[in-house]
């Protein structure tokens, strides 16, 4: 009797659920909708399809292919800046000084090459050189102090713009470079960055080809390489990064660098597209890079983002930008559009996370 009755509860223990039938919320499979939501592109994508539909109604030149083209390029010379300052902000910085940066790259190549006679190479070399050491300069400050991004690259912001400004009237006794466009070297470097080419009848920039070339091989190394992991394990949390043996100095020193990288590059672009440098510009601009990555996703607390979304966010910006000018409105309202294109990125962002993270 006892070891019947010993056998008993064994035989009503209600068998393992099967396949299909589990409940539990930690194992369960999220819908496909919400693991869509969870990706920081999605929602700046529907919204790049919106503006795109809504400026093709309402600007019927914007079909044309040569204006398509036109807002590519555009799209492209903000998006080249936007991707790695996309990622120094998925690693929990961002970079004030970004714009001016620019401009002091195009300008180094620009006098070195003209003062001193040399193949433009050389000045593309120095300014390449430059532009790394003042990013690098921005993560140094910022690891060694400890101070926030803002105030360090606020201040290179202010040097650069000083230094851009006094630099170039002190050797040229103008606010503008000389034209180079009859040096040695120049037009095998305006091949390479500032060139165009027909795609059906349509000239396109070289610019278009290179920013879809670093936006892949920005996704790739978030997403594929370590190196992509300890950019969001910093950008969520430099400490518990730390711990578990993250290089958390050079990351954070690496990503400024890239954003001087891509500097250079639009310098470059800058420079060999118009001959000359007008010292003062670039104010302003990384104000629209860091939207653009905003815009894309990217949230300024770090560890959040992708190298898509920004590629997205750039392309709202250029089909903004030309699209008013194709409707014939008054291009003033541009910085209008913007505004609200980057609280309207921020609340849908948000509402996004909310949905992704909800039960």
């Amino acid at each position: 009797m006892s070891m019947a009755q010993q056998a008993e509860p064994a035989a009503t223990t209600p068998p393992a659920p099967g396949p299909g039938k589990q409940k539990d919320g930690r194992t369960a499979r999220r819908p496909l909708a919400l693991r869509l939501l969870a990706r920081p592109e999605v929602g700046v994508f529907l919204g790049a399809v919106a503006v795109l539909v809504f400026f093709l109604l309402a600007a019927p030149p914007v079909r044309d292919g040569s204006s398509m083209a036109n807002i590519l390029y555009q799209s492209s010379t903000i998006g080249i800046m936007a991707l790695p300052v996309a990622l120094l902000m998925i690693g929990g910085e961002f970079d004030l000084s970004a714009g001016v940066a620019v401009v002091t790259s195009a300008l180094t190549a620009s006098m070195l090459s003209y003062q001193l006679t040399l193949n433009v190479w050389m000045g593309v070399i120095v300014a390449l050189v430059v532009s790394l050491a003042v990013g690098f300069f921005n993560g140094w400050m910022l690891v060694k102090t400890g101070l926030p991004s803002f105030l360090v690259t606020l201040g290179t912001f202010l040097i650069l713009q000083g230094v851009n400004l006094a630099v170039t009237k002190l050797v040229t006794g103008n606010v503008a470079t000389d034209s180079i466009a009859d040096m040695d070297g120049f037009d095998q470097a305006k091949a390479l960055f500032a060139s165009s080419f027909e795609v059906g009848g349509v000239q396109v920039k070289i610019t278009v080809i290179w920013w879809l070339v670093f936006a892949a091989l920005a996704t790739w190394v978030l997403l594929r390489t370590k190196y992509g992991n300890w950019i969001f394990a910093v950008g969520g949390n430099k400490e518990s990064a730390r711990a578990v043996g993250v290089p958390v100095a050079f990351t954070k020193i690496s990503l400024f660098m890239l954003v001087g990288f891509g500097a250079w590059f639009v310098g470059m672009h800058n420079l060999f597209s118009f001959n000359t440098v007008q010292s003062g510009e670039g104010v302003g601009q990384e104000l629209i890079y860091i939207a653009a990555a905003v815009i894309g996703g990217c949230l300024l607390t770090g560890g959040y983002g992708s190298a898509i979304g920004p590629v997205f966010g750039a392309f709202m910006f250029g089909m903004v930008q030309q699209g008013i000018v194709y409707a014939g409105w008054n291009p003033d309202w541009f910085k209008a559009f913007l505004g609200v294109m980057l609280l309207g990125a921020v609340l849908i962002n948000l509402w996004v996370q909310r949905t992704a993270t909800r039960r």
